[in-house]
């Protein structure tokens, strides 16, 4: 059986259905890590863990290990559970071909092969599928980031606005782990039903509500020169508060939405926000930007953005200073 979603295979151990062996694999860690956690926790009693809990790393095992521990029967308990953490490190995974046929099914194997996919066309591949639950841990893309942290917010019993999802966002980039590792750092400080602000960010986060990627990209579409080279300052005072490449990224983002919201025939804000995948209470920002940079304009910013980019990473540009073409991009945007 495959799966992308999370929640329902999470449904599933909590409700007593599992299955003899668990594929987690895919670029996304975070979910693999929640799921083998979870199996990890709830399957088995804590007196029970100590006789039918193994848990190896791909560097320290192989495959005749592996399949051995998957064959040994339970101690006083119904299950053995057997986790195989950066199983992707595990050389010649079709040798576990004859196991994954013909599981115990008194064993719970889980498999965390991360930051790739197993080949779907082996035979090994198509065992899995009929042994158990395979589970594709996808990237979410940029614009699905904001919802994703709006929904792990709000199910955890908090609220949070559309501009300090967007500061958290543009701020931690995709990975799921890092997003939720400093979220649960305001969880820890805040009751539940409390509102997490750009303020309460700053103060437990440590980003900047006044100096950040977001402000940067709202100063540029509002042409608020001196706004932007406040920001674009503060950036190169403080290279630790921002990396360059995060910098490209949003812009490129906010220009390339600049350019698709020119190319819009209906401006209803639903329907701009369905297209942009952003938030209705962004959707004027984007059109004061449109007003101020036209199609040609924003056209010339994106290229703009991409040489920008290669120079910060040393292509013609030898003496790269990642501070300069910080303020030198802002200028060129501006002017």
């Amino acid at each position: 059986m495959e799966s992308d979603k999370f929640e329902d295979i999470l449904r599933d151990i909590r409700n007593k259905v599992l299955y003899p062996i668990y594929l987690l694999m895919g670029e996304e860690s975070f979910y693999i890590d929640v799921i083998a956690d979870y199996i990890e926790e709830q399957v088995l009693t804590e007196t029970e863990k100590e006789f039918n809990l193994s848990i190896v790393y791909g560097k320290d095992t192989d495959i005749p290990t592996i399949i051995s521990m998957a064959r040994r029967y339970p101690m006083m308990s119904n299950h053995n559970v057997v986790i195989i953490r950066e199983a992707h490190h595990i050389q010649n995974m079709d040798d576990l071909l004859p196991y994954v046929q013909k599981p115990l099914n008194s064993t719970i194997l889980v498999i965390c092969y991360k930051y790739k996919t197993l080949d779907k066309r082996t035979k090994t591949y198509k065992a899995f599928q009929g042994a158990g639950v395979i589970f594709n841990g996808k990237k979410l893309y940029d614009n699905q980031v904001p919802g994703w942290i709006k929904s792990y917010v709000t199910k955890r019993g908090y609220s949070i606005g559309p501009r300090a999802v967007q500061l958290l966002a543009d701020h931690l980039g995709t990975d799921l782990g890092k997003i939720v590792n400093e979220i649960r750092k305001l969880f820890i400080n805040l009751e539940k039903g409390t509102e997490i602000t750009e303020e309460v960010i700053e103060k437990n986060i440590g980003i900047s509500k006044d100096f950040n990627i977001f402000e940067y990209q709202n100063a540029l579409g509002s042409k608020n020169k001196e706004k932007a080279y406040r920001i674009a300052k503060y950036f190169a005072d403080n290279p630790k508060s921002v990396q360059v490449f995060m910098v490209m990224g949003v812009l490129y983002q906010f220009f390339s939405k600049i350019l698709l919201y020119h190319n819009l025939k209906d401006k209803n804000p639903r329907h701009v926000a369905s297209e942009l995948g952003t938030n209705m209470h962004f959707v004027k920002d984007y059109a004061l930007a449109a007003q101020n940079f036209s199609q040609a304009k924003a056209v010339r910013i994106l290229s703009l953005l991409r040489t920008t980019d290669l120079k910060s990473k040393g292509v013609n540009n030898d003496s790269a200073d990642t501070d300069d073409l910080l303020k030198e991009l802002t200028y060129m945007i501006l002017n």
